[in-house]
């Protein structure tokens, strides 16, 4: 189980993007994409996803095409991602926040699925009753990551999943995050600096001016 992006071309509006792209996340695998803002990482975050479409090149995830599934099926192939701007619904609770994609996708698995993330990250099943908007912006972090989690039991892609969060807390968003890949999930971590991912990663690679290369 691995994903492999090959030689991959996005373009905006006619206006090229990503050129010939290429790397490789194997099973149980931490691979790290640092790049400065506006080096392209948002663009291949979202084509990965579905959100965007490639003009060449190809996207394979445990063997399937992903370029030729359309998006909202990530989930049920067990693809999800952290976004930097959290995104979570104030007005609910963490608890149902965590849930949504679970609702969403009608995933199976759903109670045991949860019981896992709160074993991975407990502090949060602590303030499960308590709506979002009465977190911390590193506890709404911890609770993202949780609800990624629900459905990406394959591949995690987390865009800066560091920014904007306090020492202390990104000292435990490591933790967390470091034994995502013994659990043998697929993770590319999306930084503009390897400051927090450098002792996580298993390999690196760098984007700059929408072209990657290793290391």
């Amino acid at each position: 189980m691995s994903l492999e992006i090959r030689n991959l071309n996005v373009a905006i509006e006619s206006v090229p993007i990503l050129h010939d792209v290429s790397l490789q996340v194997g099973a149980g695998q931490m691979v790290g994409l640092i790049g400065h803002n506006g080096a392209g990482k948002t663009t291949l975050i979202r084509t990965l996803m579905g959100l965007l479409d490639a003009t060449s090149g190809s996207i394979h995830f445990a063997g399937a095409d992903l370029r030729a599934q359309p998006g909202h099926e990530r989930a049920a192939a067990g693809i999800s991602y952290l976004p930097e701007d959290r995104r979570l619904i104030p007005a609910l609770t963490v608890e149902e926040n965590i849930l949504l994609p679970v609702w969403a996708n009608k995933l199976p698995g759903s109670a045991e699925r949860l019981e896992w993330v709160y074993s991975l990250i407990p502090e949060i099943a602590q303030f499960r009753e308590r709506r979002a908007m009465q977190l911390s912006g590193g506890q709404q972090k911890l609770v993202a990551l949780a609800r990624a989690l629900m459905p990406g039991n394959r591949l995690l892609i987390l865009d800066e999943p560091f920014e904007g969060v306090a020492p202390v807390l990104s000292r435990r968003l490591s933790e967390v995050i470091a034994q995502l890949g013994q659990q043998g999930l697929c993770v590319l971590i999306s930084e503009s600096d390897d400051t927090h991912s450098a002792d996580l990663v298993d390999a690196l690679y760098r984007i700059e001016r929408g072209s990657v290369r290793a290391g």
